[in-house]
Parts: structure tokens; C-alpha cells; sequence
């Protein structure tokens, strides 16, 4: 698993290509570490405090 195939997957899963378990299984991982690893890097949330 390198972050380069796990970034793949998830553009695939995010995009809606594949599912869950066929971007997983093109990463090179368990969907739950690729599940854990688009929670990591999913955007902020809207109610972090604006930059002042």
C-alpha cells in the first residue's frame, strides 16, 4: 500500500468509479484502512473558526 495507489483509490471511490471494496482492493488494502484514510484527509468542516 503506498500513498500513491491508497490517493488512486480514493479519487475512484470519491468519484464514485468504484465501490468501497474495488477501490480497496486496488490500493492495495482493507476497506476499512482506505475508509480510515478518506476520514484522514476529508475536508475540514464548515464550522472550524474563519481566519481573521
Amino acid at each position: 500500500m503506498t500513498s500513491k495507489s491508497v490517493a488512486t483509490a480514493l479519487t475512484l471511490y470519491r468519484s464514485r468509479t468504484l465501490t468501497l471494496e474495488q477501490a480497496a482492493t486496488a490500493g492495495g488494502c482493507s476497506a476499512a484502512q482506505l475508509e480510515e484514510s478518506a476520514r484522514a484527509f476529508a475536508p475540514a468542516s464548515a464550522e472550524s473558526p474563519a481566519d481573521d
